[in-house]
């Protein structure tokens, strides 16, 4: 071999050695990934599924209903609407700064504000951005691509009546829990149990897939109120009209079945909208037919009657001497406006004579009133169960002083609520038997408390119709083709050293039909400045168009023909003793 043959040799050795040594390592490479590949797949598959399991499988919450609140009919008052929450993890977030002012924008933050907020929960996993967005605006800044943003269902309460039933059945927080009204003293019944599942997020948190339910979610209870919602919108229209036609301060309305004890309708003005979270106000959404304390004035004076009937000592046709017009009782001089004379205890409520039921209240021992008063609920809460009830004020009989016994006769020196007056006067048109009040529709009328004989609540009944007799206090509370009984109250309230002489509170309270008495209706009208003040001229025409709409409402037959020919006079209120 020729020097120039060796030469040649020497490169193609090389390159050979070269190649074959790229080649070994090439193949020792994919050995080393197969064998890891391997390892991993098949040694070690336990270890990755569940680090890929603890990276992208997590447990959601599967938000419940709460339960639907209807009337006695079936008419919802209360439901609830799917919406989308929007919740941010901070510690993602705070890793992909740049996407802070897309966020922002899509939410319509200040970026500032919201880097700040970001930066002080950064230690934590949740945050909420947003809560109850229309599920397509949340769809819509999910769809930016944003680390660590996450969509949470929710459901946000609405309320069909809105201001016509924002009292009663009250609303919920943010959080979906009661707060007030039928949604609180309900939270337990009404609350839904949320329930859990395992879903497949993806690297920026986006839901891809439901893997399994770990726990179904539990609806919340249904609960029927026993409000008759025509009835209520009619109270409602009522009241309104009255109040703003008086320029009162404020008003009440409460409608009592008094055959089972249901609420059939509760109205206040002012009212408020518990769609409206900016209304959320105390003074707005308190309850004021439950929570709200008055002195009754005269609308009082039927159950010192009553008492007196219980007690034996007297009679439906009893009568009692009031001349010459006026009793002194300590140092105090009770007044009629005129000298009534010897009248009848039907006369007395008519003409409604402070003197006639003071003498009338003296005459029983302190200790039979007290009884019979607070049989009939007096110083005590309804069983209505009602957040923030009140309950009344009547001081033990052994306080009472001759001029506290004889100025509680015409309704001072005590208080109550108006569905308390409510449910006493419901005594009377249920023949004596107190039921309890509820809120709620009952299938059967429960087991009442009797509180007067059937004879005297029949004989008080009677009574307090000659109050609407065109001699009486109550004439507009009369119903066309309809026997009605109420007393009319016109209370001066309390103002700074003493009663005022320009500050009223205006009551009628009443049953209807006489014939058969099924509802018993209070009306309040607080401090009326339009020139009218007396319960005869600004709160009994509001009872009689509550309660003849509600007698058509409920089909309840006539019971007192009217000629066709005959016009209804309008009243004149003559009785300015307290009527």
């Amino acid at each position: 071999m020729n020097e120039r043959d060796a030469v040649g040799r020497a490169p193609q050795q090389s390159f050979r050695i070269r190649w074959a040594v790229a080649c070994g390592l090439l193949v020792l490479m994919a050995l080393v990934l197969v064998g890891r590949a391997v390892h991993l797949q098949v040694f070690n598959k336990d270890f990755l599924i569940s680090q890929a399991e603890a990276r992208h499988l997590r447990t959601a919450k599967i938000s419940a209903n709460r339960g639907v609140i209807t009337d006695r009919n079936g008419q919802p008052l209360a439901a609830s609407m799917p919406v989308d929450s929007l919740w941010v993890s901070p510690q993602e977030l705070a890793r992909a700064p740049e996407y802070i002012p897309r966020l922002a924008r899509a939410l319509g933050l200040e970026p500032g504000a919201l880097a700040r907020q970001i930066t002080r929960n950064v230690d934590k996993d949740f945050m909420y951005l947003q809560r109850h967005m229309n599920p397509a605006d949340a769809r819509a800044v999910l769809d930016n691509g944003i680390p660590g943003v996450h969509v949470l269902r929710e459901y946000r309460r609405y309320y069909p009546a809105g201001e016509v039933t924002g009292h009663l059945v009250g609303f919920t927080n943010v959080d979906d829990d009661g707060q007030e009204g039928m949604e609180l003293e309900f939270d337990g019944w009404l609350r839904g149990h949320p329930g859990k599942k395992l879903v497949l997020r993806d690297r920026l948190g986006r839901v891809v897939e439901d893997v399994e339910r770990l726990e179904p979610p539990s609806p919340g209870r249904e609960v029927a109120a026993s409000i008759d919602l025509r009835i209520q919108y009619l109270a409602y229209r009522e009241l309104k009209a009255a109040v703003q036609e008086n320029r009162a301060l404020s008003g009440s309305a409460v409608v009592l079945d008094a055959e089972t004890g249901e609420v059939l309708a509760m109205v206040n003005q002012p009212s408020y909208n518990p769609n409206d979270r900016s209304q959320y106000a105390p003074a707005r959404f308190r309850n004021r037919a439950i929570t709200d304390l008055f002195e009754p004035g005269s609308s009082f004076k039927p159950l010192i009657i009553a008492a007196a009937l219980e007690s034996g000592q007297w009679q439906p046709g009893s009568r009692v001497d009031t001349s010459p017009g006026m009793l002194q009782v300590a140092n105090k001089v009770i007044e009629d406006e005129h000298n009534l004379g010897v009248i009848d205890l039907a006369t007395l409520l008519a003409r409604s004579s402070n003197v006639g039921v003071t003498k009338v209240a003296l005459s029983l021992p302190s200790e039979q009133l007290w009884s019979v008063l607070t049989r009939f609920g007096i110083g005590r809460p309804t069983s209505s169960g009602f957040p923030g009830e009140s309950a009344g004020l009547l001081s033990p009989y052994e306080n009472w002083r001759p001029i506290a016994k004889a100025t509680m006769a015409y309704g001072y020196g005590l208080s109550v609520t108006p569905l308390q007056l409510a449910q006493s006067y419901a005594v009377f048109a249920a023949d004596g038997v107190m039921r309890p009040v509820s809120l709620i529709r009952v299938d059967h009328p429960p087991i009442g408390r009797k509180v007067l004989s059937t004879d005297n609540a029949r004989a008080m009944v009677e009574l307090l119709e000659h109050v609407v007799a065109p001699d009486g206090t109550g004439l507009r509370a009369a119903v066309a083709g309809y026997r009605v009984a109420g007393k009319t109250g016109t209370a001066r309230k309390f103002d700074i050293g003493g009663y005022s002489s320009e500050r009223y509170t205006a009551v009628f309270a009443g049953v209807a039909p006489v014939s058969r008495p099924r509802l018993a209706v209070v009306v309040v009208v607080d401090e009326p400045r339009a020139g009218e003040y007396y319960g005869g001229a600004v709160a009994a025409p509001v009872f009689s168009k509550i309660v003849a709409g509600a007698m058509r409402i409920l089909a309840i037959a006539p019971d007192k023909p009217v000629a066709p020919s005959r016009r209804e006079a309008q009243p004149a209120i003559t009785a300015a003793n307290n009527p």
